[in-house]
Parts: structure tokens; C-alpha cells; sequence
């Protein structure tokens, strides 16, 4: 008997699973709407991200990237190693290695864990592929 299914295509992206704690959750929350009529389409990556994930009642999943996390990850086609610290745009400065969590890279990186691959979109349409290779828990201050 032969089966009459189509074949599945590629073209559809699956993205990994996320994991968020519930304060992030929250705070992030409260930001997509504080910006979605300054920059929607941050605003909408960002919500589009939150409304797929799994959060934590309590704690803090291990080698996952929460605000705050320093992230190691490469650039799937360069092979390009970066590592920056997730923060909320306020505290973004890309000298200081802290991307904001509204560039379509923060939004990609957040509630990934270490080994987890994502393809997501740069400003300028251009679909890229990036792996987080290790991920430091924030410091409390």
C-alpha cells in the first residue's frame, strides 16, 4: 500500500522551544506594549517570540539566555563568534557588548538554551542562521 500524504516541504521554519522565567515574561510583556506604537515591528517580533513560550513559575532554567544572560553564539554562515549580554533597550550599548532585546538578534536570542539553533530575520530581510554555543547566568548586583 503506498501512501497518498504529500511530502512535507523545508520550507517551513520550525523554531526551538523557548523557556522564559515569569518576571521576564512579565517585564517583557509590559515592553512590547510600551512599544508597539514606537516600533511595531520590533514590538511584534518580540510578542510573536513571548507567545511561544514555556514559563517558569519559579526559577531560572540553566545555560538558557534571560535578560541579563551574557550569550556565545555564532553565526551559522560566517562561523562568526560573538558573545554580548541580553539587556533591555535602555541599556543597550553594542561597545559594551549589551545587545537590546528589541534587535531581531536580542528577540532570536531570548529563552534560547545552549545548542538550540534559530533562523531569524536582519532589518534588511536577510534570513540568518544562529546557534547559541554557551550562555553565563546574569550577576546579581
Amino acid at each position: 500500500m503506498t501512501s497518498t500524504l504529500p511530502k512535507a516541504t523545508m520550507s517551513v521554519e520550525i523554531k526551538p522551544p523557548i523557556t522564559l522565567t515569569a518576571n521576564d515574561f512579565e517585564r517583557l510583556s509590559l515592553l512590547v506594549r510600551a512599544v508597539e506604537n514606537k516600533t511595531p515591528d520590533a514590538a511584534s517580533v518580540l510578542a510573536d517570540e513571548l507567545a511561544r513560550a514555556h514559563v517558569l513559575a519559579d526559577g531560572r532554567p540553566k545555560q538558557t539566555v534571560c535578560m541579563g544572560s551574557e550569550v556565545q553564539f555564532r553565526d551559522d554562515a560566517t562561523g562568526s563568534v560573538q558573545v554580548m549580554t541580553l539587556v533591555y533597550p535602555g541599556d543597550a550599548d553594542i561597545s559594551l557588548r549589551r545587545i537590546s532585546v528589541l534587535t531581531p538578534v536580542g528577540a532570536a536570542l531570548i529563552g534560547l538554551s545552549a545548542g538550540n539553533s534559530i533562523t531569524w530575520e536582519t532589518r534588511t530581510g536577510e534570513l540568518r542562521q544562529l546557534t547559541v554555543l554557551r550562555v553565563r547566568e546574569p550577576q546579581l548586583a
